[in-house]
């Protein structure tokens, strides 16, 4: 089957064309995406208004992209596939509409795409990793540990109780000047600074739930920042080395209590599986690589370009809806948020509770 894949959620407008087989397996045939960065580098993140105006300006353009690149005629499409939230609802609206129009004027189903589900789906699409596996969902919005135990059916096993990791990065950049996006600004100041200069604490290491907190290590940053100011620029580089080893400790640390918790909730792991945009980062990579070889299981890490926001992992994740006979009416309505479970305590800020059908672990 052939699906449109419609991704607009934050700063990226995407589409992509992809293929599924009867076997299950995936082929990308077009991947579209045009990055908003410079419009918001001004502003150190990202405005919603300014996205989602640019969102409507450009979703139509980079669908033709993705069709044309493809050589597929809209004719020949089983779906459309178009991510519904959660995220900044502006731009959510703007692909949801437009899949809802495309899905009415072709007389084709529409799937609409939880953003969320699309990455815990793609190491289905590059890797082809079978049921059930734990995702570290980590990006500038979302930081959560999830045992995927088959097709929209997932545990919650921990998550962040303030800020994401992403996140984390970017308002670290922001304090010590390195700009936005923040993320590949520090982990370039960190490979040629002295990690071991600054003791940063290791949020929740060694704590029995696999959660995780990054508010108390960006406030030890930023005391240091103030204390050396004026910075140097070895200052900078030293400060982003022992800022990104201590987020690689924790994030390893709290993988590893997260593994143990998924045996109760799901059984033994098929594979370790990382997504999001901080998993571009290569010292994480390489401290989960260590983990993986220390716990026996396989890593799966999807290319850099489908770890990012990107219009193939709506399309597949609405291939695999489609396959299982899920679709959705014209009359879905986006969202801004998807709780994992509204009734469950701490579901506010930071909670990932952006994602549908995802449930929360209970101890």
């Amino acid at each position: 089957m052939l699906v449109l894949g419609i991704e607009t959620t934050c700063d990226e407008t995407a589409a992509a064309v992809v293929l599924r087989n009867q076997d299950g397996e995936g082929e990308i045939l077009s991947n579209i995406v045009l990055s908003q960065i410079a419009e918001h580098a001004a502003y150190g993140g990202v405005v919603p208004e300014i996205a989602a105006r640019a969102h409507a300006e450009m979703v139509d353009h980079v669908i033709e992209r993705a069709m044309d690149e493809a050589g597929i005629r809209f004719d020949k499409l089983d779906a459309i596939a178009a991510a519904a939230g959660p995220g900044l609802i502006g731009g959510v609206i703007v692909g949801l509409t437009t899949g809802k129009a495309l899905a009415l004027a072709l007389n084709r189903p529409l799937v609409a795409v939880n953003h969320l589900e699309a990455h815990a789906l793609t190491p289905r699409l590059t890797d082809h990793v079978a049921f059930p596996y734990l995702l570290l969902l980590a990006s500038g919005g979302h930081t959560q540990l999830v045992a995927v135990r088959g097709l929209g059916d997932y545990v919650r096993l921990g998550t962040t109780i303030d800020d994401a990791i992403g996140e984390a990065f970017d308002k670290t950049a922001k304090m010590l000047g390195l700009g936005y996006p923040g993320g590949p600004a520090v982990e370039a100041q960190a490979m040629s600074g002295d990690a071991t200069r600054f003791a940063f604490p290791r949020p929740m290491q060694g704590r029995p739930e696999p959660n995780f907190s990054l508010s108390g290590l960006k406030t030890a940053v930023r005391l240091e920042a103030e204390r050396h100011a004026p910075l140097a620029a070895k200052d900078v580089r030293d400060l982003c080395a022992s800022f990104q080893a201590a987020v690689v400790d924790m994030v390893v640390d709290r993988t590893r209590v997260g593994l143990r918790r998924f045996r109760d909730a799901a059984g033994q792991p098929t594979a370790l599986v990382v997504a999001g945009g901080v998993a571009a980062n290569r010292a994480i990579r390489r401290g989960l690589q260590r983990l993986g070889s220390e716990v026996g299981l396989r890593l799966v890490m999807p290319p850099v370009a489908l770890c990012t926001d990107n219009g193939a992992m709506i399309a597949w994740a609405g291939a695999e809806r489609l396959a299982a006979g899920m679709t959705d009416g014209l009359d879905f309505s986006p969202r801004a948020r998807w709780p994992l479970d509204p009734n469950a305590p701490g579901s506010g800020k930071g909670t990932g509770a952006k994602a549908v059908g995802l449930k929360e672990a209970r101890a």
